[in-house]
């Protein structure tokens, strides 16, 4: 109990929630001039404590409420982090001024100008929440900027349905706080006969748009868009443009009837609780997938709309369905079912309707888009009467939905979590029986080459599961701000699971567990250097005494990021850009120029001198060898000789982590096991050679011995 204590103290000290903590909306409203969020503003209140927001002012008056999106909805762009919005809204429920604060969008810092980005979300000054609460968020025109379509959504998402949820917690523009009005209904999960195609087309259980080439033709030419007129659509006015159809499938006699019952026994089994599920049929020529998930994760052809909540559907809430099965329903090209997540607040017994997003090229970035509503109402037969009315807690609906969305992550990527797991399991398996591990040194050699590979390539590249001392310094911020959260943590599971392994590994191992063999930056020092070797590549050893006196700076470097973040987090965030891992494995080196230079530097100087970064640079290495100290097993196995007279394992080490006189210095030490191959060399090891000759000696006595009885 003692050991699991301490090995909790350990785990908390070492955890990565977030780079949140700082980010704040009393943060950036230091950072922004009143009059940016209503004109003639001067100042601004205190963050109220029951809702996240802080008055403008001007003059003594309150004339808006500023609010952050992130603290109202999920926020979370390409980069897996927030993209933070701060917004103010006035008494009539209208956007007086739009600030995007903060992002870490690769896909904008890569080509497209940011400045294209602020300039579009400070266009959602003047939006009208009141006709947004009353369209569903549909009461203006979504516009697109070619190649960050996914990150244009979350922004216009984030910041209606935050605005709404201000309006409505603040009894603005006579919005009031959401009741579920009673008695209400619920749907009768005893019902659960088998009903052909053409009886659950005829009763609304499954709904229809269809459109022809004609109609879409004229709904472009409607909107005066001299451009897309241009363009129409290719094909004959009566031809099929596309024949969409969807119906409610977590309803138990629509899904049976549909899916069949294995198919639906699948989909209740995929579906947690407050989860449903809608299945979306298509043909035509146009899909209403599109090809936008596969690049960026997110159908943004289709969005689920009902009262003022919307939802966008991602590629781990879709599953395609192979076929009906009624035997009567026509065929269908596109067969796919969406999971409606718990956190959107849907309501099966309410009306909804699923918007088509129909998009026409008007230039070689620009494109026209109108769109299409197929409404749908659950018939009244599948409804029954809930007992009681029911009140909307908002705080228990974000903390649940909050538990929803890292439950929803984990489960999306049970995959890669697999993975890792057999190469945490793997290297635990090497590190424990070390010595059978290393006694074939050209086997260990292409074992170790192929784990670093693998390393690199899945969880660098692939998984972006580099860890990275910014983790640390934001938990260190969170904690003392008191805004840790376990569910913001959860939230990337190969990270969490990554934090954990090494949390235990510092216990038995050091730091070298991860540095040596799970580090994808490291990983890629270690291979372009034995490309290096191959290539005949000279190698550089520094003298000892240089070597000693420059790894220290990596501990100075961590403890000035550490300092520095005590002050501002964000400002220690900037200055962490001395790790070179978002250019190198998080953004694959598609940066500006000076982040591109910086990293490969560091790799050209790792070809001469093996993990340059590692040995001096790394505030991570330095950050984890510290508590490394802690350990409690000295596993890597030494001779007496070893340093005096034998300089063999000192001379080879990668690192140079160990002394002239024969220590290991578990600081520098990165696990790689070398040491261990050569304790076991009958080629290089003395001590083995010594052992060899004498064994040697003694057969060949033996023999002689033996031969001399013999002549006798």
């Amino acid at each position: 109990m003692i050991l699991l204590r301490f090995l909790g103290a350990v785990f908390l000290c070492l955890l990565a929630p977030m780079a949140l903590a700082g980010d704040s909306l009393a943060g950036f409203l230091a950072k922004i001039e009143p009059s940016q969020m209503y004109a003639g503003a001067d100042g601004f209140g205190p963050v109220r404590q029951d809702v996240a927001v802080a008055p403008v002012l001007k003059g003594h008056e309150t004339v808006a409420w500023a609010f952050l999106t992130s603290d109202f909805v999920n926020t979370t762009g390409y980069s897996g982090k927030p993209i933070h919005v701060v917004a103010a809204i006035d008494m009539n429920a209208v956007l007086t001024g739009v600030e995007l604060v903060k992002h870490s969008e690769p896909i904008i810092l890569i080509g497209i100008p940011n400045s294209k980005i602020v300039e579009l979300t400070e266009g959602y000054k003047g939006l009208d929440l009141k006709a947004e609460a009353a369209a569903g968020g549909d009461a203006h025109d979504l516009d697109i900027i070619s190649g960050v379509t996914v990150t244009i959504m979350i922004i216009d998402d984030s910041l209606v349905r935050s605005g709404i949820k201000v309006a409505r917690a603040m009894s603005l523009g006579g919005l009031a706080p959401k009741v579920a009005a009673g008695p209400g209904r619920e749907v009768d999960l005893a019902l659960d006969q088998i009903k052909d195609w053409t009886t659950l087309a005829g009763d609304g259980s499954v709904r229809r748009l269809a459109l022809d080439v004609g109609q879409v033709n004229a709904a472009f030419a409607e909107t005066g868009d001299a451009r897309a007129m241009k363009r129409p659509e290719a094909g004959a006015p009566d031809e099929t443009f596309i024949d969409m159809h969807l119906a409610l499938v977590s309803v138990p006699t629509i899904g049976r009837s549909l899916l069949g019952d294995a198919e639906y026994a699948n989909l209740t089994n995929w579906l947690n609780e407050g989860e449903h599920a809608i299945l979306v049929l298509g043909r035509g020529t146009y899909s209403f997938k599109g090809s936008g998930y596969v690049r960026g994760g997110i159908f943004d052809r289709i969005k689920l709309v009902q009262g003022d909540n919307s939802v966008r559907f991602f590629d781990k809430q879709q599953r395609r369905l192979g076929d009906l099965a009624t035997g009567d329903a026509p065929s269908f090209t596109e067969l796919d079912i969406f999971k409606i997540p718990a956190d959107a607040e849907f309501d099966p017994a309410e009306p909804f309707r699923l918007q088509l997003l129909v998009q026409r090229s008007i230039g070689a970035l620009e494109r026209a888009f109108i769109t299409f509503d197929l409404g749908y109402v659950l018939p009244e037969n599948y409804l029954v009467p809930l007992k009681a009315p029911v009140v909307v807690d908002d705080s228990a609906e974000e903390a649940a939905a909050k538990t929803a969305l890292w439950q929803r992550i984990w489960r999306g990527r049970t995959v890669e979590i697999g993975v890792l797991g057999v190469m945490l399991l793997v290297l635990t398996g090497v590190f424990f029986f070390q010595m059978q591990a290393t006694k074939h040194a050209r086997a260990f050699y292409w074992f170790r080459i192929g784990f670093l590979t693998f390393t690199l390539f899945f969880l660098g590249w692939y998984a972006n599961a580099q860890l990275s001392v910014v983790n640390l310094l934001a938990l260190a911020s969170s904690m003392r701000s008191g805004a840790f959260s376990w569910d913001a943590f959860l939230m990337d599971p190969l990270v969490f699971i990554q934090w954990f392994s090494i949390a235990a590994a510092l216990l038995f191992w050091g730091r070298g567990a991860y540095c040596g063999w799970l580090c994808p930056f490291g990983a890629l020092q270690e291979l372009t250097n034995q490309m290096a070797r191959a290539l005949k590549v000279p190698q550089w050893t520094l003298p000892w005494g240089l070597h000693e006196r420059i790894w220290p700076l990596k501990y100075m470097i961590f403890l000035g990021l550490f300092g520095l973040s005590m002050v501002s987090l964000s400002l220690a965030e900037t200055y962490a850009e001395i790790e070179p891992f978002k250019t190198a494995i998080i953004l694959k080196f598609i940066r500006d120029w000076p982040f591109v230079v910086f990293a490969l530097v560091l790799l050209l100087a790792g070809l001469f001198v093996e993990r340059f970064y590692c040995r001096y640079l790394c505030p991570l290495g330095a950050a984890l060898a510290i508590p490394a100290r802690m350990r409690m097993f000295d596993w890597l196995k030494r001779y007496k000789e070893c340093g005096s007279p034998c300089q063999s394992c000192a001379n080879e080490c990668p690192v140079q982590a160990i002394h002239p006189t024969g220590e290991i210095n578990p600081n520098e030490c990165v696990n790689c096991l070398h040491c261990q191959v050569l304790y076991q060399s009958d080629a290089k090891c003395p001590v083995i050679i010594r052992q060899v000759k004498r064994r040697a000696k003694a057969k060949a006595s033996a023999q002689a011995l033996e031969t001399a009885m013999a002549s006798n």
